[in-house]
């Protein structure tokens, strides 16, 4: 069954975003890092897949509305010796925000969520 899905400009802005962080990467040059997920389709459900290695569940919320889910991570930033020289920062920032897209079909009411080994896995149903 093919899934008609409204176009939104902002849809595409996060594959911008992407690129661009990637383009970035390539050059040497960093910015805030995102985790990165998965996200599949079942004839029952939308499964959303982040890695969050380091949060906890109190440092996670999700909220769902206007068929828009955001995921929001936030943690206490470790202190870092006042003598020490950082080489490379590659770990997840002690903050982040992604907003999937739902489709129409789910529901929003029956949202789930589990944690696991640093995989943060929603389960929307349809």
């Amino acid at each position: 069954m093919t899934t008609l899905v409204k176009w939104t400009p902002f849809g595409d802005l996060d594959l911008v975003d992407r690129r661009m962080r990637q383009m970035l990467e390539d050059f040497g040059v960093t910015g805030a890092r995102l985790p990165t997920s998965d996200v599949m389709e079942t004839p029952e459900e939308l499964v959303v897949k982040l890695d969050v290695p380091g949060f906890d569940e109190k440092d996670l919320t999700l909220e769902v509305s206007d068929h828009k889910l955001a995921v929001r991570g936030e943690r206490s930033e470790e202190q870092a010796e006042t003598d020490a020289r950082v080489y490379v920062r590659e770990r997840l920032n002690a903050q982040f925000e992604r907003i999937f897209v739902l489709p129409a079909e789910v529901d929003t009411n029956k949202v789930a969520a589990t944690l696991s080994k640093g995989v943060l896995e929603v389960h929307v149903p349809k």
